[in-house]
C-alpha cells in the first residue's frame, strides 16, 4: 500500500511517516513547509527520511500539487493544517481557507483519481467547552475556537464525501498530543524549555484545567491502525484516557526534569477548555487502540529528547 502523509514534515506526521516506512509501506509526503512554527524545524523532521519517500513541496490548496501527489497512491492519512488554538483566534481566515477549503480541495482531488480511503486526523477541541468527562463520540460538539471550528467542518465535509462518492474515513480526534519533535510553543515543550533556561512559566488560570496528553507513539499507532482497518465513515478518539491538572503537569515536569519551576500567574485564555478527557473504548473495539505510554514514562522519553538537541545546540 502506498500511503500519502499530508503534513509529513511536522511534528505527528513525521513520526507516522517513520512508522509507515518501518511498515514496509511506499511513503508521498505532501508538505508546504509553511511558516505556521519555523521551517527549519520541519526541514529537520524531513532530512531524517527524505531518501525514502516521494516529497512533494506544495500547498494544500494548491490542486495541481494534490493531483502530483496523489499520483500512484492507495490511501490518505491527511494531518495538513494550520494548528493552534490561541493563534486562530487571531486570524480565522487563514485557518478557514487552510483547514477546510484544503481539506476539500484534497478530497476533491481524491474523487478524481480513485481513492477511497483516508484517515483524517480532527481533534479533541471539537468538544468545545466542558468540566465532565471523559468524552463520547456520540456527545454534542459545540467549538469555541476557530481552530476547533475548521477540524469539526473537516469532519463534516469527509461525512459529505462519504455519502456523496461512498469515500471510507475515520476521524481520529486527537488528545493533546506530546513527545520528541512537539510544535516548540505546545506546552509541554514550552514549559520544559523555559524551566531549563531558568525562566518563569506563564501558567494561565487557576491551574485546575486538565488535559488528556497522549504520547505521539500511541498517537501514531492508532492512526496506523485506522489505515489498515477501513470501516464507512466512523469517528474515534484517540487519546490515553488520564487527564491531569495543569497544576500536577507542572510538578511531573519539575520531578522529570530535576528543576524548580518559576510561575508567573495570567487569566484564563480565551479558546482554552476545562477539560479534555477521552473515552477509548470505541477505538479500543475497531481498531485494537491502546495507548501504552504513561504521563511519566513520555516525559522521559521527551526529556531525553529535548537535552539532546540541546547538546548540539538546535535548541537553546
Amino acid at each position: 500500500m502506498h500511503v500519502l502523509v499530508t503534513g509529513g514534515a511536522g511534528f505527528i506526521g513525521s513520526h507516522l511517516v517513520e512508522g509507515l516506512l518501518a511498515e514496509g509501506r511506499e511513503v508521498t509526503v505532501l508538505d508546504n513547509l509553511d511558516e505556521g512554527y519555523d521551517p527549519a524545524i520541519k526541514r529537520r523532521n524531513l532530512a531524517a527520511y527524505e531518501d525514502r519517500v516521494r516529497f512533494i513541496e506544495g500547498d494544500l490548496r494548491d490542486s495541481g500539487a494534490v493531483v502530483r501527489a496523489l499520483r500512484d497512491v492507495d490511501l490518505v492519512a491527511h494531518l495538513a493544517a494550520r494548528a493552534g488554538v490561541r493563534p486562530s483566534l487571531d486570524d480565522p481566515a487563514i485557518y478557514i481557507d487552510i483547514n477546510i477549503q484544503g481539506t476539500q480541495t484534497l478530497l476533491d482531488g481524491m474523487q478524481a483519481a480513485g481513492i477511497g480511503r483516508m484517515v483524517y486526523a480532527s481533534s479533541s477541541s471539537v468538544y468545545g467547552s466542558r468540566f465532565d468527562g471523559p468524552f463520547l463520540e456520540t456527545d454534542r460538539c459545540l467549538p469555541v475556537s476557530p481552530y476547533a471550528a475548521t477540524k469539526l467542518a473537516g469532519e463534516l465535509l469527509c461525512h459529505a464525501a462519504h455519502q456523496t462518492w461512498g469515500l471510507e474515513v475515520s476521524c481520529l480526534r486527537l488528545f493533546t498530543v506530546y513527545g520528541p519533535r512537539q510544535r516548540p510553543e505546545m506546552a509541554i515543550h514550552l514549559f520544559s524549555r523555559k524551566a531549563l533556561e531558568g525562566e518563569s512559566v506563564q501558567k494561565f488560570g487557576s491551574g485546575s484545567s486538565r488535559r488528556d496528553y497522549t504520547f505521539v507513539a500511541d498517537i501514531v499507532a492508532g492512526m496506523q491502525a485506522a489505515l489498515d482497518r477501513p470501516n464507512g465513515f466512523s469517528v474515534y478518539n484517540i487519546g490515553n484516557g488520564n487527564p491531569i491538572t495543569l497544576d500536577g503537569l507542572l510538578e511531573e515536569i519539575a520531578r522529570v526534569f530535576g528543576v524548580d519551576i518559576q510561575i508567573d500567574s495570567a487569566p484564563d485564555q480565551p479558546g482554552d477548555v476545562p477539560t479534555t478527557w477521552a473515552d477509548v473504548s470505541k477505538a479500543g473495539r475497531d481498531l485494537g487502540y491502546a495507548p501504552r505510554t504513561s504521563l511519566a514514562d513520555g516525559l522521559e522519553q521527551f526529556r531525553e529528547w529535548l537535552m539532546a538537541e540541546r547538546s548540539v545546540g538546535v535548541i537553546g
